[in-house]
């Protein structure tokens, strides 16, 4: 997966685009609570899965900065901390064709985050069905999709390091 997004990267001039036909970047954010046994999750509008919080970088090179305002205006919360500034995941996804968009490859940059399960959750109603706080140990009862065990897995390896 990184190196897929290094090589998109060198080769698209817009990568940071939604107008960039093949693809584009997006950041997104693996949002968990301090002891890290639980994580927030969207079931998804369009998509209709259980996913991370996140979206397009729609120019921004800073894609922390893109997953912490992904984070907040899909869920709400406004005590985000990220957790630290390097990557936890890259991902590459096929995303189907709708409406007037054709299918496209987001070339996905994601960090970890930490919230308060306490803080209230506010749905974008434009982009997410549900929010929950999941356990760690049930996301991939949810979605057992590669890219969302891997962040499970680095989850679960982090908190015994």
């Amino acid at each position: 997966m990184v190196a897929e997004t290094i090589c998109f990267v060198e080769a698209e001039w817009d990568c940071l685009s939604r107008a960039c036909a093949p693809g584009h970047l997006t950041g997104s954010a693996w949002i968990v609570d301090a002891a890290r046994g639980r994580t927030l999750l969207t079931h998804h509008l369009k998509l209709e899965k259980w996913l991370q919080l996140g979206g397009h970088a729609d120019g921004d090179g800073d894609l922390l900065a893109v997953a912490l305002r992904e984070g907040t205006e899909e869920s709400g919360l406004t005590r985000l901390r990220a957790v630290s500034a390097e990557i936890f995941d890259v991902d590459r996804h096929w995303i189907p064709a709708r409406k007037m968009e054709p299918a496209h490859w987001h070339y996905d940059l994601r960090f970890i985050i930490e919230a308060d399960p306490g803080e209230p959750l506010v749905r974008a109603a434009n982009e997410s069905k549900e929010l929950a706080w999941v356990a760690v140990s049930g996301v991939t009862a949810l979605n057992p999709e590669e890219s969302m065990a891997r962040m499970v897995r680095k989850t679960v390896a982090g908190r015994r390091g």
